[in-house]
């Protein structure tokens, strides 16, 4: 996956949106201002944090050894570092897009949450 696909799978999102809160090279989108997703835009090999059920995120860092691994400079425990370029299939790179997106609307606040299906 490239980083303009990624991008705009994110960007389709309900109450996405991104910025750059950290450095000019890390593209960050949050849903209703709660990061989701966070990608290194001159990393080497092209990689992306992606929040995660801890018990699925150990199951996939032993089945995708290398290519999925603990999330960098984030907590180790609920995200993962995911190689966008690196032998992931892709259904399962929009999967676990999608999972780190509903995982951050499901602790949002009841008043975000509505807020969010109001968009």
């Amino acid at each position: 996956m490239h980083v303009e696909e990624f991008r705009e799978y994110c960007l389709e999102k309900k109450g996405v949106t991104e910025s750059f809160p950290f450095d000019e090279n890390t593209l960050v989108f949050k849903v209703m201002g709660k990061m989701f997703a966070l990608c290194g835009l001159i990393r080497i090999p092209l990689q992306a944090n992606l929040k995660c059920d801890p018990e699925r995120a150990i199951e996939l860092r032993e089945e995708y050894d290398g290519r999925i691994i603990p999330g960098y400079h984030m907590s180790k425990t609920h995200w993962n570092t995911v190689m966008l370029q690196d032998n992931v299939p892709h259904p399962l790179l929009l999967e676990l897009i999608d999972h780190s997106y509903d995982l951050v609307v499901a602790s949002l606040t009841k008043k975000l949450q509505a807020a969010l299906k109001e968009l």
